[in-house]
């Protein structure tokens, strides 16, 4: 069954590639969504895909790219969007 995720990524996340790293494993996990900085420095990602590729991706998401210092991860379900791809925001 499929899951919609809004995630929120509190730290160290910015200039450090976190976005872009995002996107390739969302797309490794055939996830379906977008990633976008936030003003306060996080990173905001929607993911849609199977639950057990959302469990792998918010695990990965705990960790990030390697330069990146993760401090908090909040995760909560939303409602379904039905995104076709994985995308970065700007």
């Amino acid at each position: 069954m499929k899951k919609h995720l809004n995630i929120k990524i509190f730290g160290q996340v910015q200039g450090v590639a976190f976005r872009y790293y995002s996107l390739e494993k969302a797309r490794e996990l055939n996830l379906a969504g977008f990633a976008r900085n936030e003003p306060d420095g996080g990173v905001y990602l929607e993911a849609e895909g199977e639950e057990g590729n959302l469990k792998k991706f918010i695990t990965w998401c705990r960790q990030g790219p390697a330069l990146a210092k993760v401090e908090k991860v909040e995760a909560e379900n939303g409602e379904m969007k039905n995104y076709k791809d994985f995308a970065i925001k700007y």
